[in-house]
């Protein structure tokens, strides 16, 4: 009786510490909403972060690095989708979306260059910050990247615990680009975007936080 009670308080302090995370895992494309997991990559870490810089699980995620069960939904250049977490982002911190393109999104494990095509900081009214702080987040495809297969990453980066590891929540999307252009964007390697000497990665955002950064690289544009 002891064994299940103390399983018993285990398992409530387990859901209680992931409960306290969040994760991406719907997509919708096409004004359409795909299921959990549909179009997104499962994870296998459940809604924790990923906090180690050198770990190639920051490209998509603990046990994202196949996509083999994922759906790969068809998506015209120029228009816009949707990444819908399992609850909202309450951890301070900024989103940023990249793109890679690869010849399978359902086999490439990430390791190709990344460019990230947008990022969202705070805003800063009399003397405070404003963070996005939402369950669902938008991402425009750009209209002038070649046509063909890409794994799509969103990246929400945690910041809200100062002196600990920043934390980033991560999920990849698989797509195929119709349409398009033939613009070839510069890209960064993951892991290596963020560097820990990154001031948007070291920021204190309770001790005089008057201006911000998103780590990376910077946005590009068509």
């Amino acid at each position: 009786m002891k064994f299940l009670s103390t399983t018993a308080v285990a398992g409530a302090l387990f859901l209680e510490a992931a409960n306290g995370h969040y994760i991406f895992q719907k997509l919708t494309a096409n004004g359409v909403q795909g299921g959990v997991y549909q179009n997104i990559r499962q994870n296998t870490n459940y809604n924790s972060p990923v906090t180690d810089l050198a770990s190639n699980d920051l490209r998509c995620n603990v046990g994202g690095s196949s996509g083999a069960s994922t759906t790969t939904v068809s998506v015209a250049a120029g228009s816009t989708v949707t990444f819908t977490s399992d609850t909202a982002v309450y951890h301070q911190g900024p989103v940023s979306f990249y793109l890679t393109k690869v010849a399978s999104a359902s086999a490439a494990d990430g390791s190709t260059p990344w460019s990230k095509i947008k990022e969202i900081g705070p805003t800063f009214s009399g003397g405070s910050a404003t963070w996005n702080l939402a369950q669902s987040y938008d991402v425009t495809v750009p209209s002038c990247v070649p046509a063909g297969e890409y794994l799509l990453r969103i990246e929400q980066l945690a910041i809200h615990n100062p002196g600990g590891a920043p934390q980033f929540y991560i999920s990849c999307a698989q797509i195929k680009v119709t349409g398009g252009g033939s613009k070839t964007f510069s890209g960064v390697s993951i892991p290596g975007h963020v560097k820990a000497t990154d001031p948007g990665y070291t920021a204190n955002i309770y001790n005089n936080f008057t201006n911000y950064t998103v780590p990376g690289p910077a946005v590009s544009k068509c």
